[in-house]
This record gives structure tokens, sequence and C-alpha cells, in this order.
């Protein structure tokens, strides 16, 4: 029998897996040398037309949340620059193959030279690009693995993993990758367990593999004693979720009583199915950027009303924060020049929305008619100043006189701000005009380190970040309780049960989390005291 071996890398999406290991193996492209200039070109447009055909049928059966990442994909495919790249390298003497994946190779070579993490995670749909066109040209479909198995290799496109079948379980591991790619996201929205960064190791044979993507530990050849600690977790998780499917009260209490309120992030309308609509106080973030699945949903102002109509309506009396799009850094912009958007420190959240107004106005009236069918509250993304809460509110009021002028059934909903850049954090008190402020812990930590959530170089300082958030925390909240402002707190940490105990003892008493998280908070909430310390038992 195999010695047991053992991995460390990071994990990106939680969860276990265990199953046999399918080993991507990359091929190398034969490139034919060039018979016609003009036959390679149709060559190469005719594989570009049919890659898109296909990406597009494959974002139509998914997801919306992920069908945007597949539009990105296709309005990269339709960029004629590309095209042109490797239309010149035909007009040198290339066959279209070699032309195409020369070009892409530099275009790639471009990404990952960036000094920005997010960037350099682009890097991996362009290599999905230009894998999905050359097989295109050589007649070779994009192969599937089987279901059911570990993918392990260097990386693993998202058109990939999209179209795979997860239903029989599985997970990834991959030599290299980034918390930061697209596939990572993917893995977190549909809880495929993933973890990246662990190298490349030898597999020998019909090699079985445990792996954890909550703690990055990858376990190739596992003993039987192995395999049952690791599947201990997840089976007692699931009888933990059947009770927590029973009716529960809206609100958890502390050991000593005191009430807390949970609700629930969205990032996709099936976020909702199988939700306990009882059990929640509502839905305390739902990021509307996931929601549309393209550049025209963005511009289509009846499109977006529906989707907040129909959340409304399914959460009835109680409130809905819907954040206005948070676009830029690592997501794509419509029709934008690559430029400030693309770096989380330059035009993101409502920068970004107030540089681009037309964006703002469209989803401003969407949301204004939305706000009748329930009770609506609107939340800025990364706001720093003042002044961009004010030209926001602005912005709504105009676009409500003009519905009003166009006798068309609206109300303006609360708007608040998204507390996530420091500098918000520590001037709440200029923040008086917000109708209610949401911290946002993800970012907050980022940039209050200084050292971003998906570098694994960095990873250290980060999850070290926690006592600084606390105390900055206790700050704000001091001031939010002065200015009478209803607060709540969104990020990674409200989900993260050893991080309720310092939320509580900030005085924190509204948390908003993904649904999974819901049995687990709860219960660890039980345990605890208002102000943050364990219960003794009497």
């Amino acid at each position: 029998m195999a010695e047991m071996f053992r991995l460390q890398g990071q994990g990106t999406s939680p969860g276990t897996a265990f199953g046999q290991i399918h080993l991507a193996v990359e091929t190398e492209a034969m490139f034919s040398s060039q018979t016609n200039p003009s036959a390679e070109r149709a060559i190469l447009l005719d594989a570009v037309q049919v890659s898109i055909a296909a990406l597009r049928a494959l974002a139509a059966r998914s997801p919306a949340e992920s069908a945007a990442f597949l539009e990105f994909q296709i309005e990269m495919l339709l960029d004629p620059e590309i095209t042109e790249m490797a239309a010149g390298r035909i007009g040198s003497g290339d066959g279209a193959a070699l032309a195409w994946v020369t070009a892409l190779d530099d275009y790639i070579a471009g990404f990952e030279q960036s000094d920005n993490d997010d960037v350099r995670a682009r890097a991996a749909d362009v290599i999905d690009i230009k894998n999905r066109v050359l097989a295109a040209m050589t007649g070779k479909s994009v192969a599937d693995f089987p279901a059911g198995t570990v993918f392990v290799g260097k990386d693993i496109s998202p058109s990939l993993f999209l179209a795979h079948d997860w239903s029989a379980g599985g997970g990834v591991v991959l030599f290299k990758g980034s918390a930061a790619s697209h596939v990572s996201m993917l893995a977190r929205a549909k809880s495929v367990p993933m973890v990246i960064g662990t190298g490349t190791f030898n597999i020998a044979g019909k090699t079985q593999l445990l792996l954890d993507g909550g703690s990055g530990c990858v376990v190739l050849h596992p003993s039987d004693e192995e395999l049952r600690q690791a599947l201990l977790t997840p089976l007692s998780m699931r009888q933990s979720a059947d009770e927590g499917e029973r009716p529960c009260p809206t609100a958890v209490r502390t050991a000593d009583g005191a009430k807390i309120s949970l609700s629930i992030n969205v990032n996709d309308l099936s976020d909702l199915i199988g939700v306990d609509h009882a059990g929640i106080a509502g839905i305390g973030l739902l990021r509307t950027e996931f929601l549309m699945s393209s550049a025209a949903d963005i511009a289509n102002e009846d499109r977006q009303y529906g989707i907040y109509r129909q959340v409304l309506e399914w959460a009835g009396q109680k409130p809905v924060t819907i954040r206005l799009l948070d676009l830029g850094g690592d997501k794509p912009v419509p029709s934008a020049d690559k430029g400030d958007w693309t770096s989380f420190l330059g035009l993101r959240g409502i920068r970004l929305l107030l540089a681009r107004p037309e964006i703002l106005r469209i989803q401003a009236r969407a949301l204004l008619r939305s706000a009748i069918h329930g009770k609506l509250k609107v939340m800025l993304p990364m706001v720093t100043l003042p002044s961009e809460l004010e030209r926001t509110v602005t912005i709504f009021r105009e676009e409500s006189t003009l519905l009003e002028r166009c006798r068309v059934n609206h109300r303006i909903p609360p708007i608040g701000i998204m507390v996530e850049v420091p500098a918000t954090a520590l001037m709440l008190d200029t923040f008086g005009a917000a109708d209610f402020f949401s911290f946002g812990t993800n970012d907050l930590a980022q940039y209050l380190t200084a050292a971003a959530r998906d570098n694994a170089a960095v990873a250290d300082i980060y999850t070290h970040a926690a006592p600084a958030i606390f105390r900055l925390l206790a700050h704000s909240l001091q001031i939010a309780a002065n200015l009478e402002t209803p607060v709540s707190v969104c990020g990674d940490m409200a989900g993260d049960p050893e991080c309720i105990p310092g939320l509580l003892g900030c005085g924190l008493r509204h948390f908003s989390l993904a649904p999974v998280q819901l049995v687990a908070v709860r219960s660890q909430i039980a345990q605890f005291n208002a102000d943050g310390t364990m219960a003794v038992d009497k």
C-alpha cells in the first residue's frame, strides 16, 4: 500500500473532497505550415466564432453569477484587437494556429507581469480563450473529466469548471492558481472544495486524494483513520444543517439574553432556494454586480427592476439591503478602456459609478421603481468621502423627480454606506447623512493591514488582522451610537464562528452572512455573553 503523503497549499473554497485523481496533462499544439494567408485568416475567424457560440451556450445554462465570468471571455473574443494581432502574424507567414498562440501568449504575459494580483489572476481567462479557439481550429472539443474525481493540475479554465458536473462531488487542487481567479470565485459560489499553490508533486498510478479547502491541506493515499476524521466534520455539518431547516426564531440570543439579528448575503437568486424565510431578519447584502450576466443587463433598467422586485417580494416585509454595482478591481466595467478601474486603489465602487453616472442613473431608476414592492434599503460600496454619499443621494432625487413627471410609481428608499475604507471608519461622524452603516470586513482588513487577502505571500499578515479590526470597529460603533445610526456587519468575519466573540465585544448586534453559515453562527452566539465573554455554566 502506498505511503500517506501530506501537502500544504492555500484553501480558497471550504469543504472536504475525496476521490480518484484526474491529472490534467498539458498537450502541445501541432502547428502546420501556412498554405494561404486568406485561408488561414478564415480558419482563425471561424474558430473564434465557434468559440463565442460555445461560450454563449454555456452561459445560457449557467447561473447569473457564473455567466458573468463567461461574458468576460466573450467580450474579449469580440474585441477585434486580439484577432488583429493574430492576423498580423498570419500576414508575416505564420499559420493560423501558430499566429493565434503566439499573439495570445504575448497578451497573457502582459497580465502575468502586472503588479496587481487581481489583474494577474485574469491570465487564466486568457489562457482559457487561447485553448478554446485552438481546439476549435483542430476540431477537438474541450475535454471534460470524470465526475466525482479530484482535478489536479497547473490550472483549470473557468469554462471547463462551469461545464463540469459537480453534483457527484469532487474538488480541485492546483499546483499554482490564485485566490482572486474566476475559478476560485466560482468554486466558492458552487461550494466545490479547492486548494491552490501546492507546487508540483508526483502522482503514480490510480492515486486517491483527500483535500480540505478550508485549511489548504492535501493528503495523498490517506489512511482510513485520516478519512474518518476528515469526513466527520462534513457529516456533522450536514446533520446540523438538517436541524437548521426546522423553523427557528428570526433573532438568536446570547447566553445572557441579548438579541442578535441574523440576515443573509445573496450573490445569486439561487441562494434563496431552501432558505428558511422565518429564520432570518432579512437580506443584509445583495451583491448586484453578480446578478448582471452581461453588459447589456447593466444597461437594462427593466431587467434590473425585475430582479430587484423578485427579491423584495420573496422577502415580504423583511428588509432587503441592495448594494449598488461594485464594479472595478477584478470586476470588468462594460465598454470601458483598461485604466484606473483595474486597480483596487483606483476607480471602483461608488467612485466608478460617479465617474460613469449613466450606469448609476439606470440602477437608481430600477431601485426607485422596485422600492414600492418591499422594504428596500440601498447601500453604497467603497465610500471614502461624505461628498460621494451626497452626490449619490442627489442623483436618486433627480431620477425620482423624472419618474414623478412620468407618473411612474416609485419611492426613495433609505440610503446607507458600506464601511470598508479605514478612513471612512475613522471619520464616521462626518457621514451623519447616511441612513445606516454596514461594515465590510474583507476590504477593511486588507486596506487596514496593507495585505491583500488573496496573496499567499502576505496571508499570515491578513489572517492576523482581527485585533486591529476589532479596535477600529469599537471606535466606529461608538460614533454610530452617538449618531443613532443603525449598524451591521456583512463581511466574512460575520460568518466566521471564531470572530463572533470579538464582534459581540465591539457591540455589534446585526450580522449578515452566507446562508450556509447560519447554523454554526447561531450556535456560537448562544455560547457567549453580549460582551463577547464565554458563558459559564451554573
